[in-house]
This record gives C-alpha cells, structure tokens and sequence, in this order.
C-alpha cells in the first residue's frame, strides 16, 4: 500500500504513460489490489483491476455451481449499486475517475464479473486513470485508491453482506434449475408459474409492467411440482408436441411467447418471470431476409428450385424470407434444438401456409416450398422437437395442433377441442405437400480458412452493443438472434469464436461438436478468454452453445465440406 503511494507521488504531473509503473498487485490491510492492463489514454479502453478478499461466505452459499453462480450476481448487484453511491465520478479528462463494473440485468446468468474460489472473492472492475489532458492527476487517483476501491471491496466480506438476502437469492436460482430440469419428466416444454407477470414496462424496458394481470393457470393444464427450497408450486405447464397460442390483436399471444424465449434464463426475485421456466433448448425462430447461408440441406422445406439447383447444400448471399426461415430451423436442429418457438408476426407467409386455393393456382411442380404446415408434425413425431406458435390468422393449424392456448386480455384459456371441433366442421381442402418423413439432420463441418479473427495481421474482434460483432474483416450481425439479452454475451461470442478458430475448427469437428465444446468449457466459467496472460475478462457473460453457432452461421466468410 505505502508502494502504491510512493509511485502515485512520483508520477503525479507526469506524462500519462507513467501510470504503467502501476502495473503489478498491492496489498492493503484487508484485500489485494492487482493492475492486470494499464490504458495508455484517458480516451482509451479503461484500465482493468481485481479487488480480491480472502473468502468469509459460509460454504454452502457456494458449494455448488448454480449457488456460485448465484452468489456471484448477488455481489455483483451490490457492487453496481455502490459505484452510484460511493465512487465521485468523473475527475478529469476522458474517462477519468469513472469506476464501472459489468453489471447485469434481469436475468441471473454466469459472469467473469466476480470470481468466487474456496480461499478467495474477486471483482473484476474497469476504471479510468484520472488524468488532466495527457498528465496524470496523482492526488485524485490516491483518492480513488485509498478511499473508493476499499468500500467496495468491503463488499466482499461477509461481515458486510446480508447473508439472508444472498441465501434467498441462491436458492431462487437453485429451485429455477431444478425446475428446468424436471420438464422431461413432467413432459414439458415449458412452465409457467401462476401469478407471473410477463407483460413489460416498454419495448426498451425488461421489467414488469406495473399494474399488469397476474397469470391464470387454466385447469386442463395445471402442474403442481415440489421444489427444493419454494415448496410446492402451480402453473401453466405447455406440454411436448405442437402449441398453437391464438387470440385477437393485443391479447398477449405474443407477450406470451417472448416471456418463453427469455424461459431459457433464471430471473431475479421481483422479475415477475421468476418461474417461467422453458426447456434449455428452445429456440426462436423467425424470418431473416438478406442473410448469408451456406450450404444448408433445407430440402425438407424447400425444394425443386428452377434450373435444377440442389437444396440439400444450399448457399445464398441473400436469403429470402423463406429461404432463411428454412435456414434458421435447420441450422437450430443441426445443434440439438429441442423446441421451436415461432410467431407468424415475424415469420414469412409463404413458408407458414399454402392453402386449397393457392395450390391449384400454382401447381406443386411449380412452387419449390414445402409450408411449415406439413412439417411441423414430423418434426415432433420423427425427432421429438415440440414446436409453440403464435397463430392469428391460420386457423389451418388446428388440424395439427396437439394443445390450443387462446389469449383473451392475457388469460390463457384451452381452446383445444373447440379448435378441434371447428377443424373437423371445416376439413381441409389443401393436400398435405412434401411427402411422409421429415428425413434426417445432417451435421456440417466447418473449415478453418473461413473463420479468420484477423485484420491486417492482428486479431481484431469487438463487440457493438448486443446485436453486431467485428470479426477480423467481417461484422457479424446478430439482431435477429432474439435470445441474446445482455452485450456481454455478445462480447464472450467474439472471444469464443476467435478461440474456436484457434483451438476447435480443425476441419473435422461439426458445428454442433464445436458448440457442445464450448458449453462444457464454460461449465468452469470464461476465464480460458483472457486476452492476455494474467488480465481478467471481467465484462463476459455465458451463452449457449445454439447462439455461438447461430453467430457463426451469421459470418459471411464461413466455409463448410462439400
């Protein structure tokens, strides 16, 4: 500590490139202070530090992964809302004084943020080097040393921390996948607990929406399920198979199915989705006109092209709406999804449905699309992938429709037999199209020569926001990738996939052994994404295996085997 003091003296007034003297660990009288990257600029990234304690918790709050995980969004919460209170801000040039760390949101994922081992706490922060123009402000940066960083780092004893609130919080987390992982046997492919709240405050807005109408649960689908730490709990459970959600315009159909796309994630207390639990393979799915595909077998959608182009490797640098909404799905199933959720708002019409009409108009010789219509059973049948959709205008689906939902002023209510009822009043005057069998799923291997994080020599590979990464020469755009919450998933896919060009595409894995890969090494968090040895990546979060390869796919250089 006296060091540190000694080389904040000396610099103070010098020019900015003497605060890499700093470069090092320091020990105060109850935590380390480390200096893992020292900015050469107020105006560049900021400089990264670890503040680490010796471990007080009680073990159990940490004894197993998800209560780690858990107990890390807990401090990581605290220490967020003390920079508010604690840290002055700005002190100078640039960035200077400004202290951050990677805060989440309503989702409770795992983050390098905080790091808790059996004899340690950590956190991980950023933070600007005060500085005036290009010299080094030595008194404010003492200031931010000695008397900001210590109360933030008391933070991390447990001496200072609610104990109750941090074990409420674990257990939160522990009952939540728990539950996830009793939907198999519950054959589910989601949950939703009674009383939840799924409706949010904006479009620009995760929280609940004051006021909102708690969920009902109807009867016919009522699930009771006993958790380990909550007790007994009823909900909506959506059963394995294929889900029309119907209703009239501004009934909740699609707050419905978002409130399952966000499923896939444990939410903190308050959230109102707390025990919306869907299966950890569900994906979205949704039409994406103008993206890349390469070589995707998307003949059991499409078919039959003029001129005689094959679809069973099928490549475009501009998919249509159909063709890229055939591309999603298969891409989906190629990495193991085991739910397809879909909302007609945002799919393309001509690849939902092809009625009577249409068919005899144009003949099927003609006309290369097989609808979703005609698939959607054997996709359930041939390879036990249950399908949501959100219906408001194709009353057709009914005929292959396992469970109806009506939402009617955001109460679920089953409308199965009346649906059922209204399909065998009316039969179908289309043919079913595309043949009997859905056919298998094929696994494509990636090459390394197309995958390059590179730029001019240097690995160059940064993340914009939550929807765009650079990657090397290319940029990745994943606004379309729905399931993505916070831009630090987004950054830990740049990394992660700059690690698999190094590491895992070798020219034999596929990209569903590449994206299993990835999630196993993640089990033991994303400290392998160092950017250099001995500097923490504490601003990632973890993402599945289905979104690193949906990014992939995206990468407009990505070359597979014939």
């Amino acid at each position: 500590m006296q060091a540190l003091k000694s080389i904040l003296k000396r610099i103070d007034g010098k020019s900015y490139p003497a605060y890499k003297d700093l470069r090092g660990s320091f020990r105060f009288p109850f935590f380390f202070l480390y200096f893992d990257h020292i900015q050469g600029d107020p105006f560049a990234s900021p400089s990264r530090i670890r503040l680490r304690v010796a471990q007080s918790f009680p073990k159990e709050l940490y004894a197993t992964r998800d209560r780690k995980v858990a107990l890390a969004d807990f401090l990581v919460r605290r220490i967020a809302r003390a920079i508010g209170e604690v840290v002055r801000g700005r002190r100078g040039t640039g960035q200077s004084g400004l202290v951050y760390i990677d805060a989440p949101g309503q989702q409770i994922l795992p983050r390098t943020a905080i790091a808790i081992g059996e004899d340690f706490v950590e956190a991980r922060l950023s933070l600007g080097l005060p500085a005036s123009g290009r010299k080094v402000l030595g008194r404010e940066a003492e200031e931010m040393f000695f008397q900001e960083l210590p109360s933030l780092a008391r933070l991390l004893l447990a001496e200072n921390v609610d104990l109750r609130a941090a074990r409420k919080h674990t257990e939160l987390v522990e009952d939540q996948e728990y539950l996830r992982s009793q939907l198999p046997k519950l054959g589910l492919a989601a949950f939703l607990a009674e009383g939840s709240i799924l409706p949010r405050e904006s479009g620009v807005s995760d929280r609940p929406l004051p006021g909102a109408v708690p969920l009902e649960v109807p009867r016919e689908l009522a699930v009771s399920v006993e958790l380990p730490n909550r007790g007994r709990i009823v909900g909506l459970g959506i059963p394995l198979g294929v889900t029309l959600i119907v209703g009239g315009g501004y009934h909740g159909k699609s707050t419905l199915l978002r409130a399952l796309e966000r499923g896939i994630y444990n939410h903190i207390a308050g959230d109102g989705r707390e025990f919306v639990i869907t299966d950890p393979k569900a994906v979205k799915i949704r039409a994406e006109d103008g993206r890349r595909v390469e070589k995707v077998d998307i003949s059991p959608f499409i078919n039959n092209l003029p001129f005689g182009k094959s679809t069973e490797q099928f490549s475009t640098e501009q998919a249509s709406g159909s063709t890229s909404e055939a591309a999603n799905i298969i891409e989906a199933l190629e990495c193991g999804a085991k739910v397809l959720l879909l909302d007609e708002d945002t799919s393309a019409t001509n690849f939902m449905i092809r009625d009577s009409r249409m068919q005899e108009l144009v003949v099927k010789e003609k006309e290369p699309i097989t609808p979703f219509i005609d698939k959607v059973r054997q996709l359930y049948e041939e390879h036990q992938v249950s399908t949501v959709l959100v219906v408001g205008g194709c009353g057709d689906y009914f005929q292959v429709a396992d469970t109806v939902l009506m939402m009617d002023e955001y109460r679920p209510k089953v409308a199965t037999r009346e649906a059922k009822a209204i399909a065998a009043k009316y039969p179908l005057a289309r043919k079913p199209e595309g043949g009997t069998c859905f056919g298998a799923i094929s696994e494509r291997v990636p090459l390394p020569a197309g995958i390059d994080p590179t730029r001019g020599g240097k690995v160059k590979v940064k993340a914009r926001r939550l929807d765009e990464i650079q990657f090397g020469s290319q940029e990745i755009d994943l606004s379309r990738i729905e399931q993505l919450v916070d831009p630090s998933q987004t950054r830990a896919i740049g990394a992660l996939l700059a690690y698999a060009s190094r590491k895992l595409v070798d020219g034999r894995r596929s990209i569903r052994q590449i994206a299993e890969e990835i999630e196993k090494l993640q089990q033991n968090g994303l400290d392998f994404l160092a950017r250099s040895p001995g500097e923490h990546p504490g601003d990632y979060a973890a993402v599945r295996g289905l979104e690193l390869a949906a990014a992939l796919n995206r990468l407009r250089t990505l070359k597979v085997k014939e």
